[in-house]
């Protein structure tokens, strides 16, 4: 078993590129792939531009290829990776990708939330080349850098609950009446519902 690290759109291109005969997988957990019926139904170009809590831009831009299982199984065998190809080769005449884009596959069914997922490894075991996904998740960039968060215009740190000293627009307080202590009931051929 052959195993590849995969880190952008032109790792995972160049990966297919190499193995056009094998039959393309993706593991979305653990001993569960996508169904072999699946269609690509489109590679989206994503550009990201944020600013963080520390008050620092950032930007990237992320090649998502969305997977659709269908309802009804249409196929034993899932497509050979020279189809896919032949699918991003499509799509790169109307929308050339960024080659350092950073790489998510889209995928969900009936039994696991739709969600988008990093290409893990990409493993060879016998004809099949198996991409194994792994969940997407936050992070807090500025404590990623090795800093803190940035600081408020009251000198506190951006990610610590707000203190008594900030003007905090007081929340309204609601006052409950029961109405069948009062006389008063709701019932359905009332009107007041």
């Amino acid at each position: 078993m052959n195993t590849t690290e995969l880190t952008n759109w032109q790792d995972f291109k160049t990966t297919l590129q190499q193995n056009p005969e094998l039959i393309l997988q993706f593991q979305y957990a653990a001993d569960k792939k996508v169904d072999a019926s699946y269609h690509i139904t489109e590679i989206k170009q994503a550009p990201i531009v944020s600013v963080d809590c520390g008050g620092v831009m950032n930007s990237w831009t992320e090649i998502i290829i969305q997977l659709w299982e269908p309802e009804i199984q249409e196929s034993e065998r899932a497509m050979q990776v020279s189809k896919a190809l032949s699918i991003v080769n499509l799509v790169e005449k109307s929308l050339p990708l960024n080659p350092l884009g950073v790489v998510k596959i889209e995928f969900g069914n009936s039994a696991y939330d739709t969600r988008q997922m990093y290409p893990g490894n990409i493993t060879i075991e016998g004809e099949n080349l198996i991409v194994h996904l792994n969940p997407d998740f936050t992070q807090c960039k500025a404590i990623g850098r090795g800093g803190s968060c940035g600081t408020t215009a009251s000198g506190e740190e951006c990610c610590t609950p707000e203190t008594k000293n900030e003007s905090v627009a007081e929340k309204p307080k609601f006052q409950l009446f029961n109405l069948a202590d009062e006389g008063q009931s709701c019932t359905p051929d009332s009107g007041c519902c």
